[in-house]
């Protein structure tokens, strides 16, 4: 951090999954200790520090809208959900373009075993605009992750199908900083019936 004070960092939910190994029930409106997952998700970014957030949805995005309480958030519609996670990444980092955030804290609606305190300790190793930092699970890069805005052009133009950046940042896996978060977070996936015992 300089001492002029960083631009801030944007937090970037990725809600748009339909949900198709879970009988196509959007795993934005699964249930999570009384309220809808994306609900949920959003809590975490704000408690973990992320005064913007934008949410990205897509399957079922009324339905959304009526049933989660998202006031604060903006609210970013991926017509092309259904291509992939690619395309919401996309989407969701072209909606952050001109306000003024230095880095997106990029992460996924079905991980609720990710806490606020792995969330922030990817923040807090936020520098300047050309950060790249990732959360690691026992050395092993998961999420969330958090892209400088000096990536996300990049990042746009390699992101298709369900890859998201994962392309991007092969290329340049010298150049992220890890951040073990294994001890405060388990990173499972909600991707099929059996995972919704995760849920509670």
């Amino acid at each position: 951090m300089t001492e002029k004070e960083a631009p801030p960092v944007a937090g970037l939910l990725l809600a748009a999954g339909g949900g198709r190994r879970l009988g196509g029930r959007p795993k934005a409106l699964l249930r999570h200790r009384g309220r809808p997952l994306v609900e949920h998700a959003v809590g975490v970014l704000r408690a973990a520090g992320c005064a913007r957030v934008h949410v990205v949805l897509g399957a079922q995005a009324d339905a959304v809208r009526e049933r989660a309480e998202l006031g604060d958030c903006v609210l970013v519609e991926n017509p092309d959900w259904a291509e992939g996670m690619g395309s919401s990444l996309r989407a969701g980092l072209d909606s952050l373009a001109g306000t003024g955030a230095g880095a997106a804290l990029v992460s996924l609606v079905d991980q609720p075993g990710i806490g606020p305190e792995a969330v922030a300790r990817v923040l807090a190793a936020y520098e300047d605009e050309t950060s790249l930092v990732s959360a690691a699970y026992d050395g092993v890069r998961g999420h969330p992750v958090l892209f400088g805005a000096a990536h996300w052009a990049g990042i746009a133009a390699t992101a298709t199908g369900d890859q998201g950046a994962r392309a991007y940042l092969k290329e340049r896996e010298g150049a992220i900083t890890l951040v073990e978060c294994g001890d405060v977070a388990r990173p499972y996936d909600i991707d099929t019936e059996a995972d919704l015992a995760h849920l509670e």
